[in-house]
């Protein structure tokens, strides 16, 4: 039988899209002992979870909890449990994500009609209002930030139009929750999905949901399977592990037995919220803006173009137009084996087009805007893109002298 040594993963510094580099307190705090699922000081870490990511989600939902698996498993947590088969949803996609919403919710055969704008560009209110008219969804399916195309889609007017026509608004805050805005109550969202491993700043692995009383009645309307039962297939939620409704017993005072708690990871969870309300959202932001700025300073600097509708990026990550006569793979290539540094591609109409930068969770620092500005302004000249050695990282030291 061979033998296998302990897994030793390299040293790298992850400046791509996600997954990112874990703040030393996390791990620290994942590496405690495990206790059971019902042990008193595990019901209260649980319900201590819940405060904390109201807060982060910026709402009083009650039903604010984790779904253990990972950001998509948020998604098809609310979309199995609220959508049943025939309803009438509208996707407006702007990137890889907005596709993979549309996947989910022909799984779920809802009768699915989306709307697009090229990759690059977002939605104003006003298309959306438009298509809302003419659709009559029961849902309007959004993402808030989108990593392949690192635009975020403005909700503060949308929540006032679904509103207004009496439609359930769910968004995919993946990307964006912890760096960028995100007001779930005043900014009229029915439901959110979330994950760990962005600017919330921990491991893959975990979904923070929240969702408020509107939806949580219409998810309460279907039905589970019962033994010996008879049922109405048109009715029923057809996921047991993801059943929003047994999921809340779980966490409820009820504590109903549904699943093993993934303790370790919700040790997670509660240390990247608690850090995060240490620091300040507002705080914590402003932090992601001012080094997602920095890093767009000296890209610009360093000769190179941007991709996508600047105004509307998001605050932690960049798109990178790949200079025509440089092989993108193989910049991302040396910059992983050379440098221990590894930034994104991209996916459909995008791949091989941009690489994608991220500067989120505790890679949201100078140092590690610095060391990427090196890393692939060297690469780049070595590879015949020619820029003045230096002229982007001193105008990035410049940025921060001025904005710090």
């Amino acid at each position: 039988m061979n033998e296998f040594d302990q897994i030793t993963p390299p040293e790298r510094l992850l400046m791509g899209p996600g997954p990112i580099n874990i703040d030393p307190r996390i791990l620290h705090t994942m590496s405690n002992k495990l206790i059971g699922q019902y042990d008193p000081m595990m019901t209260n870490y649980m319900n201590e979870v819940m405060q904390l990511y109201r807060i982060i989600f910026n709402t009083k939902n009650l039903n604010t909890l984790l779904i253990d698996g990972t950001s998509r498993a948020g998604i098809e947590a609310i979309f199995i449990s609220m959508i049943k088969p025939g309803d009438k949803v509208l996707i407006p996609i702007f990137g890889r994500f907005g596709q993979l919403l549309y996947e989910i919710s022909k799984r779920c055969k809802a009768h699915v009609h989306t709307i697009e704008v090229p990759w690059g560009e977002i939605f104003e209110p006003d298309k959306i209002e438009y298509s809302i008219k003419k659709i009559k969804p029961k849902f309007l399916l959004t993402v808030h930030g989108d990593t392949s195309t690192t635009m975020l889609q403005p909700l503060e007017e949308i929540g006032l139009i679904c509103q207004k026509y009496e439609v359930i608004f769910y968004t995919d805050a993946t990307a964006s929750c912890g760096g960028n805005y995100l007001k779930t109550d005043d900014w009229k969202i029915d439901a959110v999905s979330a994950g760990m491993q962005k600017c919330l700043g921990g491991p893959s692995g975990t979904s923070p949901i929240t969702i408020n009383d509107k939806t949580i009645e219409i998810i309460q309307q279907r039905q589970r399977v019962e033994f010996g039962k008879n049922i109405d297939d048109k009715k029923i939620i057809f996921s047991n592990y993801f059943d929003i409704n047994m999921i809340i017993d779980y966490w409820s005072e009820k504590r109903l037995n549904h699943h093993t708690e993934a303790t370790t990871a919700l040790y997670a969870a509660h240390e990247c919220a608690r850090l995060i309300i240490k620091e300040g959202i507002h705080n914590r932001i402003l932090r992601h803006k001012l080094h997602g700025d920095a890093l767009l300073h000296g890209i610009k600097n360093m000769g190179l173009k941007i991709f996508g509708d600047i105004k509307h990026k998001m605050n932690n990550i960049l798109g990178v137009i790949i200079p025509k006569r440089i092989n993108g793979e193989q910049v991302r290539k040396l910059m992983l084996d050379d440098f221990g540094i590894e930034i994104g591609t991209s996916f459909g109409p995008l791949k091989g087009r941009i690489w994608r930068i991220g500067t989120m969770g505790y890679n949201s620092r100078k140092d590690c805007v610095l060391r990427t500005l090196t890393a692939l302004e060297s690469i780049l000249n070595k590879l015949g893109f020619k820029t003045t050695q230096g002229e982007a990282l001193q105008a990035t030291w410049d940025f921060y002298n001025i904005n710090v």
